[in-house]
């Protein structure tokens, strides 16, 4: 286990969605008395910054859901997306100026003290502070936190609102999830000594090691699933040989596999939960023939959990429910849902889930069949996925019982799951680890793939 010590950092996250609290609940083993701080929701935390994070967070949520109605839906999402516009990249040129979001930020920092409560209890007890969303650094930078500050950053690109105000003159440190964030830092003015290119961090329950043997198992057992006829596994033997070895290459075992898991995960403001009952719907005969098993993540929120529970009797597949074929994932307390995340994760087969956060986990070696984007941010974490080979877009949910049977027949769901462990980094939480401990990395280097 990387680190082992409870004591090495302070982890520090926001709770708006899921995608900053979950790889700071990843990296959780490192964090001071192993709990991670929510900046927006620890205890003692001022009024006034409570009123400012909490403002914040409810327009997020609201126009994320409210972008579904017509005509006017997409026209505010669309307003509140440009405030976090990622400019093309090509041609390389000078992005430093800060933008109107990274002004905002400071001006509440310096003139209204937002978060200045926070760090001074930090600082008490000085040790490197690594961040999961931008803003407590740029307060802990402003107001003098006496350790090193880092910040994750848990997309596969960024806005400017990732980077300080005046990034050439702040000692604010990155860990890169992938090469296209590490070179679009630098473009934002970051020097190249601040960035640390650790891909983003996994779960080291679903990892197994610096030899990840835990990957290996799970995915020689996910390719058998995924690939009935044999398609990719006669066409790959000779590769899949070299990486599983012959003593445990079940990929080429003919023994009967089970139902094949898929994961649908509604994200953190409850959106495209009506998706994940028309998947379920279209397979439901293979749901109660026991070739599929359907899990429907609801993550902490209890309203998307009972419409889960609604629908899926509604449909008359209650039974399924009870024997098993259906599972709704809930736990209201998000802690405890990321945890349930981590226990289950080495069960699936698929990752059906908008393009978020979870993009990174086609590195376990899990396909990834992604919903439609929600703004701009995961326009680029889909490019990613499908660059890595990891992912791919959804059909027509009305229809997956047709074209997701294909794509397991013909062994294209094995060959992006394959695809996703080559190419997406798988270690990232272990070089964090390393680079916070002042150790020398134990893991090999990431290739600089943008």
């Amino acid at each position: 286990m990387p680190g082992g010590n409870k004591n090495i950092a302070h982890v520090v996250a926001v709770n708006m969605g899921y995608g900053h609290q979950r790889p700071a609940h990843t990296m959780r083993h490192i964090a001071s008395g192993g709990k991670v701080i929510i900046a927006n929701d620890y205890n003692g935390i001022p009024k006034k910054d409570k009123q400012l994070w909490e403002s914040g967070r409810k327009i997020y949520e609201k126009v994320s859901r409210f972008k579904k109605v017509p005509i006017l839906g997409p026209l505010v999402f669309g307003l509140m997306d440009e405030l976090q516009e990622i400019p093309e990249f090509y041609p390389r040129r000078d992005l430093s100026r800060p933008s109107l979001q990274v002004l905002q930020f400071y001006a509440l920092i310096k003139k209204r003290d937002f978060m200045k409560h926070l760090i001074e209890n930090l600082a008490k007890n000085p040790k490197p502070l690594l961040s999961t969303f931008m803003t407590p650094a740029f307060a802990a930078e402003e107001f003098g936190y006496p350790e090193e500050i880092y910040v994750l950053a848990t997309d596969t690109d960024i806005s400017r609102a990732w980077a300080p105000i005046h990034p050439k003159k702040s000692r604010i440190k990155y860990f890169s999830p992938n090469g296209r964030v590490a070179e679009r830092l630098k473009l934002y003015g970051v020097p190249e000594s601040n960035i640390e290119l650790t891909g983003f961090p996994l779960p080291i329950s679903a990892i197994g090691g610096e030899d990840p043997k835990y990957i290996y198992e799970d995915l020689a057992r996910r390719i058998c699933r995924l690939d009935p006829n044999r398609i990719f596994v006669n066409r790959a033997r000779k590769t899949l040989l070299a990486h599983f070895g012959s003593a445990r290459c079940k990929v080429f075992s003919t023994n009967k596999n089970g139902p094949i898991s898929i994961a649908f995960l509604v994200g953190g403001a409850g959106a495209q939960r009506e998706i994940a009952i028309e998947v379920t719907k279209s397979l439901r005969r293979l749901i109660g023939q026991n070739k599929v098993k359907m899990t429907l993540v609801a993550g902490s929120r209890p309203e998307v959990a009972k419409y889960f529970d609604d629908e899926i009797k509604k449909m008359g597949l209650g039974g399924s429910l009870k024997k098993g074929q259906i599972s709704i994932l809930f736990e209201q307390d998000r802690v405890k849902y990321f945890e349930a995340v981590e226990k289950a994760i080495r069960g699936f087969d698929v990752l059906w889930t908008k393009p978020s956060e979870m993009s990174f986990y086609t590195g376990l070696g899990l396909p990834v069949i992604m919903t439609p984007t929600v703004g701009s941010q995961e326009d680029f974490n889909r490019n990613w996925l499908r660059q890595v080979g990891g992912g791919i877009d959804q059909l027509d949910p009305r229809y997956a019982n047709e074209w997701l049977v294909d794509w397991i027949n013909s062994g294209a769901l094995a060959r992006m799951a394959w695809q996703g462990f080559i190419e997406a980094p798988t270690h990232g939480t272990y070089r964090m680890a390393d680079v916070l401990m002042g150790r020398p990395n134990t893991i090999h280097e990431l290739p600089l793939v943008v």
